[in-house]
């Protein structure tokens, strides 16, 4: 197998598969790290207004010297802007310093609504998050492809949804997500849920490609025996496997050394790619960002009616394994919604 250096999306554009993370980045750092990646050969930036460092991704990018053309840059609407998304574009053009976006995503099928709690993430009195469990991603996604109509992106996309929330969207989009962004590493390699994306064209980006600080990825054995086998840094194993499968990586790093060890793609031998897939078997399932929203996205996200088995209608991993771990509320929430 080989790791193509772009990924054609259903546009007709091309997506350079290596894209550089900018969540978490420490204030101060940001800026750095872009211009510092984008002289080293990068032609992709991933960022969000979640972030709360755009200004800086910006400040990153008009530093660096490479024409604004020769860059793919991704942001993403957050979950308070769901009922008002070129605004809160409109706020991401402005920091980034450009007109247009290469591609935009919806960040969480979920929307929250603003209490004077928090902007950006509005809380009950009970501490639990503000969400509006009547609101449909459709009117979403309807304001994405206006967006899209008015040539202010090039491609539209989702993140963080699971098969059946695409299903339930497709009912009513016109235009079909160029790409779904999630968390892949092999503790998480969301199988299925790329066979679907596949099936209608859509493109899958991984965030949290290398795990975590101090993943216990890091520590595998089998990942290590593989990294020797090629030579390479265990990092580059991580990374060329989802590239080698077509999925578009983005490893966040604001060090020099790592921001240009993590552009290195290899082939991969497709019985490594295959021990890969299945590594997470054996109890080594795990996410490393699941956000307290109460559920592990079910029907109730999109205002399904009709029954439902909650552990079968989200990210099954979302709680552990199985959702095993559900917290009694959550299981609780598809009924809740459909009162």
């Amino acid at each position: 197998m080989s790791a193509p250096s772009s990924i054609k999306l259903n546009t007709g554009a091309s997506i350079p598969t290596v894209g550089l993370g900018t969540w978490q980045a420490k204030p101060g750092e940001v800026q750095q790290a872009v211009s510092h990646a984008l002289k080293s050969g990068y032609k992709h930036i991933d960022c969000a207004l979640c972030y709360q460092n755009e200004d800086e991704v910006g400040q990153g990018i008009k530093d660096s010297g490479v024409p604004r053309e020769d860059i793919f840059i991704t942001s993403k609407v957050w979950c308070t802007y769901h009922d008002r998304v070129e605004e809160c574009l409109d706020i991401t053009l402005k920091s980034l310093g450009t007109d247009y976006l290469d591609l935009y995503l919806i960040h969480w099928p979920v929307r929250t609504v603003e209490n004077g709690t928090a902007k950006l993430f509005p809380t009950k009195p009970d501490g639990s998050r503000n969400i509006d469990w009547e609101w449909k991603q459709a009117e979403t996604w309807k304001q994405m492809e206006a967006l899209l109509a008015k040539g202010k992106v090039k491609a539209i996309g989702v993140s963080n949804f699971s098969e059946i929330l695409l299903k339930e969207l497709e009912k009513t989009w016109k235009v079909i997500p160029a790409v779904n962004q999630v968390e892949i590493h092999p503790y998480n390699p969301e199988l299925s849920l790329k066979k679907y994306c596949d099936s209608k064209g859509i493109v899958v980006e991984a965030y949290s490609p290398l795990g975590s600080t101090n993943s216990p990825l890091h520590a595998d054995p089998e990942l290590k025996k593989i990294a020797e086998k090629y030579n390479v840094q265990l990092a580059t194993v991580l990374l060329s496997w989802l590239a080698n499968k077509g999925i578009v990586v983005l490893p966040k790093s604001v060090t020099p050394s790592r921001i240009e060890a993590n552009q290195k793609l290899i082939p991969l031998d497709a019985e490594d790619v295959q021990k890969l897939d299945h590594l997470a078997k054996d109890g080594k399932q795990r996410r490393v960002n699941s956000p307290p929203w109460g559920t592990d996205f079910l029907a109730c996200i999109f205002n399904f009616r009709g029954p439902s088995s909650p552990r079968d209608q989200g990210f099954p991993d979302w709680f552990g394994p199985g959702n095993i771990n559900a917290p009694e509320g959550a299981r609780l929430l598809a009924g809740k919604a459909s009162a």
